[in-house]
């Protein structure tokens, strides 16, 4: 993945990734969450009720209230459990020095985070106008902030602080954008990192 100073610290923020993953499957509350955020997929989340889910769960509406009660309680625990990650980087980010190998290292991580929560980011892309209305959607934005100000020098120019923007905006934009297109998609995803850490590097370099 990331050699040297970068790999070490690539896997200090990592915990929450893959193991944190495979510790969320096969229980009840994970089943609830796939199968609300499939639904949500297909039909968008305002036309799904907690009635279909418990249906397409095949279990008994009281059966969900158990876990959850409202359809929001079931996107925020989406929301919580698979930007967890995002939140280990972000803290470990704040204390390390701003080289260009450590911006380069978490460019790296983010990308795989982005991947294995795939599902929920092109669910927020596609609902935009619900993740506006919901408070998992203003979170997500002071995430994204967190992620800038670790990638951004401090008073640094525009063009700096845009080309920092533009790195995580590609990452977002070309998971959604190039979904469907041909080809591998592990190729897709590192050609969207090269991209994303070519800017970062101008910005470090130009600051």
């Amino acid at each position: 993945m990331v050699t040297g100073t970068g790999a070490s610290a690539g896997a200090g923020a990592g915990t929450g990734g893959g193991a944190g993953k495979q510790h969320r499957r096969g229980d009840t509350r994970q089943r609830i969450q796939d199968v609300a955020l499939e639904l949500f997929a297909e039909q968008g989340y305002e036309k799904t009720s907690l009635r279909e889910i418990a249906e397409r769960l095949d279990v008994t509406k009281a059966a969900l209230y158990y876990h959850f009660k409202t359809k929001e309680d079931i996107l925020t625990s989406i929301f919580e459990d698979l930007t967890r990650p995002i939140d280990e980087l972000v803290e470990w980010g704040k204390d390390q020095p701003r080289t260009l190998e450590i911006k380069r290292t978490i460019l790296t991580r983010y990308s795989e985070i982005l991947t294995d929560a795939s599902p929920l980011f092109r669910f927020m892309q596609e609902n935009q106008a619900t993740m506006r209305d919901l408070k998992t959607g203003e979170t997500f934005k002071d995430r994204m902030l967190s992620l800038l100000d670790i990638l951004r020098e401090p008073d640094s120019p525009m063009t700096t602080q845009v080309r920092c923007f533009s790195a995580l905006f590609t990452m977002h934009g070309g998971m959604f954008v190039l979904k469907d297109a041909e080809g591998d998609p592990e190729e897709k995803r590192k050609a969207i990192l090269e991209v994303a850490i070519d800017l970062v590097t101008q910005a470090h370099e130009g600051a």
